[in-house]
This record gives C-alpha cells, structure tokens and sequence, in this order.
C-alpha cells in the first residue's frame, strides 16, 4: 500500500519541529519520493547521519510502504 506525502511530511516534522520540508511523487505511485529536509537539528553532523536521522524517523517504513525516498538534508543559511 503506497505511503501519502503528507504522512511522510508528518513523521518527519514529528522528529524535527524546525524543519522545512518539501516532498515530490517522482513516479505518481506513492512509492517513489524525494524529500528535501531543512533543520538546524543537523548542524555538525555528518551528511550520512542527517540521512539516517531522517530515516530512522520514517520508523522502519523504508523498504516497505515507502519503497524509495531521494533525500537532500542541509541546514538553514
């Protein structure tokens, strides 16, 4: 069953109030997202741990409802 963007939005700012975040459907299915996520929260670690902060607050649906997300991390300017 696809995952909603709003959902994937929603999990994610549960994890980091700050954040900007902006989600794209690549394919139209619900199953291939990219995601941009903004958050101070990030500042000094590396880009790998951003990544794996914000798929850790996908709580364990990669691979399964969401089969594929893009992701872009950076902190604010």
């Amino acid at each position: 069953m696809p995952m909603p963007a709003n959902e994937i939005e929603d999990m994610i700012r549960a994890a980091f109030p700050d954040a900007a975040i902006e989600i794209t459907d690549l394919a139209g299915d619900g199953d291939h997202y990219a995601a941009k996520v903004t958050s101070a929260a990030f500042r000094g670690m590396s880009r790998v741990r951003q990544h794996q902060a914000v798929y850790a607050s996908l709580g364990g649906r990669m691979g399964g409802e969401l089969h594929a997300l893009q992701l872009t991390t950076a902190t604010p300017d």
